[in-house]
């Protein structure tokens, strides 16, 4: 297991997220905002600096997080040519960073979760995107149409595209409403689609906490996803702050200093808490 961490959760600032993650002996920055810029428009001279500055300080980039379908489903063919403009984007802007993968999501959900839906618009935005190396990987989005991994499950065996993958974000389950206890069961049940984890604690759905103080049992996590042999990053994103809690617009935005702000000791907090769980 490799550990990493979204670096608009710690500063704004990238050299500052990176020398903290460094120093809590983490090999990876997940990139999303940097600089108050959001993800989706970074330009190609700012993503090359990044990755620049990632790889003088030793780090590697552990993925790449735009809004990938973060948006409300599809009605015309002129939202399904804005969503799949933004996911062509995107595979460029992950190889510039030399990204393993983009995460994706399942749009926005009206009323409850229609994972089937999501994947017959899903299909027609992804159809024939030039991927070349760069993997997708569905989260288990907060307000999408997967919010749990089984319903990542029913979404994948519709959209029927070779390759994709899991990113299990099992806080957003909790958070969600939809499973209160996302571990062990739904993780049995999609494991060997897991390709990347992101780590933050919940408290039900009121807000996030410091890791080890909410609701997921993140070191059975931990024990159990190396008795399994995984191998890639675990990812905090921490979502908790010091002094404030995160309202839901900024959760649906997360980047810039609205976002940010106060996320640099949390951070450092929990970062140290991850490193002891995998360390023990």
């Amino acid at each position: 297991m490799r550990l990493a961490i979204i670096n608009d959760e710690v500063d704004q600032d990238l050299g500052r997220a990176a020398d903290a993650a460094a120093s809590c002996g983490f090999g990876g920055i997940e990139v999303r905002s940097v600089g108050n810029v959001p993800p989706h428009e970074l330009t190609d001279g700012r993503l090359e600096t990044i990755a620049a500055e990632l790889s003088a300080r030793g780090l590697a980039v552990a993925g790449f997080c735009p809004p990938a379908l973060k948006v409300p489903m599809p009605r015309t063919e002129q939202d399904v040519a804005a969503a799949r403009a933004i996911v062509v984007r995107a595979v460029e802007q992950a190889r510039i960073l030399g990204a393993p993968h983009i995460r994706i999501f399942t749009f926005y959900r009206d009323g409850g979760p229609a994972p089937l839906a999501a994947a017959e618009q899903a299909r027609r935005v992804l159809d024939g995107v030039p991927l070349d190396g760069v993997d997708l990987l569905v989260e288990t989005g907060m307000r999408t149409n997967t919010p749990t991994i089984a319903l990542v499950l029913r979404f994948l065996e519709a959209v029927d595209i070779p390759g994709l993958g899991i990113l299990w974000d099992p806080g957003n389950s909790v958070f969600a409403g939809m499973n209160p206890e996302p571990f062990p069961a739904e993780y049995e049940m999609g494991k060997e689609l897991i390709r990347h984890v992101h780590v933050k604690d919940p408290a039900g759905s009121t807000a996030y906490v410091r890791l080890g103080d909410g609701d997921l049992p993140w070191g059975d996590i931990v024990d159990t996803l190396r008795a399994d042999g995984y191998a890639g990053w675990l990812s905090l994103e921490t979502h908790w702050r010091i002094g404030r809690v995160l309202d839901q617009s900024q959760r649906d935005n997360p980047w810039c200093d609205d976002f940010t702000d106060g996320g640099y000791e949390a951070s450092v907090e929990c970062m140290k808490r991850l490193a002891e769980l995998v360390d023990r």
